[in-house]
């Protein structure tokens, strides 16, 4: 990594600097991991004990935590902002040559841009159109129609299906599929017939899809992603849903069908949001929640059960099945009143 100033990164990243401007960092690593040439950071207060024993050469911190830090500092509202501004910095990625790879398959009607690079075993269809610095990574399927937006970047065996549009600065982690068809099923004379799935999927400017993500496209109009929606790994989208700006999605959530998820919300791993909802603007669900309803006002929401020891949920269990009987008791005695 390269040696920057405290100095250097605060001019950079609009931050004050506490101690020595010119103390020189080369490295990022934890708390406990660091060492004297070594910038960390203390985001969560949980971590404050550490500072102790902590040898880091400085330190991203709030203002609140200065005086608890005998070294140089950098000193910001925000500190794992900071350091994500910053580990970008030191630890760029490595670039990938412009190009088409000889194993690549690229329909002559595919519109490649002299920057992307399009790496081994792709297959690109016809009509695609490929952005200016697009990396499209080994193995990856674009279908016929589809658009990559500038600077977007497909990981590795990627899927994007028929006229699916990525906007720009959009990452897709490996095995994501992104436009197969959505569940589409109606039930006659005890057989299933397929519904034709015929929209697709619009991914909106700096969005992120995790590894083994699927977002399904639509039935009739398409599935979409506003602008900085994040999705963990293994997350399920399914038709027609619509995901509000800047909202974050963390692993093992399934959305069913049509539901329009708000602005700003943070959806908790391994959450199943129920079809046809509505989930407002500035909602936070807790892990392993239910949504069955729509949600029509801002705040905290949840339904999973924490762990308990076992020996005490048994117990638990059995005063669950109890409840029932409890409740026509009470009854009875409120009627005698």
């Amino acid at each position: 990594m390269p040696a920057y100033s405290l100095g250097q990164l605060a001019r950079q990243f609009d931050l004050a600097v506490h101690g020595d401007p010119e103390k020189r960092v080369s490295g990022l690593a934890t708390l406990a991991a660091a060492g004297p040439q070594d910038l960390g950071f203390l985001a969560n207060a949980a971590y404050a004990r550490q500072l102790g024993d902590c040898r880091a050469g400085a330190l991203i911190l709030a203002e609140n935590m200065v005086e608890r830090w005998p070294g140089s500092a950098l000193v910001t509202p925000n500190p794992y902002a900071a350091w994500a501004r910053i580990a970008e910095l030191m630890n760029p990625r490595t670039a990938v040559p412009a190009g088409i790879h000889a194993s690549a398959w690229v329909d002559p009607s595919a519109e490649i841009d002299s920057t992307a690079a399009i790496g081994p075993q792709c297959s690109i269809a016809a009509g695609c159109r490929v952005g200016a610095g697009v990396e499209i990574g080994p193995g990856c399927v674009v279908e016929a129609g589809a658009v990559i937006g500038d600077q977007s970047r497909l990981a590795g065996r990627v899927f994007i299906g028929e006229n699916v549009h990525l906007g720009q600065r959009v990452l897709v982690h490996p095995g994501a599929v992104i436009g197969a068809d959505g569940f589409g099923l109606a039930l006659d004379r005890g057989q299933w017939l397929k519904v034709p799935q015929m929209g697709s999927v619009r991914i909106g400017d700096d969005c992120e899809i995790g590894a083994n993500t699927t977002i399904d496209r639509g039935a009739i109009e398409d599935t979409v992603l506003e602008e900085d929606v994040r999705l963990d790994n293994q997350v399920q989208v399914a038709h027609n849903v619509h995901i509000g700006a800047h909202t974050a999605i963390a692993g093992c959530v399934g959305i069913a069908g049509s539901t329009r998820i708000g602005r700003y919300c943070m959806i908790a791993g391994a959450c199943g949001i129920g079809g046809h909802l509505t989930i407002c603007d500035q909602v936070v669900v807790t892990a392993m929640s239910t949504v069955l309803d729509s949600i029509d006002k801002p705040g905290e929401y949840g339904s999973g059960i924490p762990a308990r020891p076992h020996a005490r949920w048994k117990r638990i269990l059995v005063r669950l099945a109890q409840l029932d009987d409890w409740a026509r008791r009470l009854r009875r005695l409120e009627n005698r009143q």
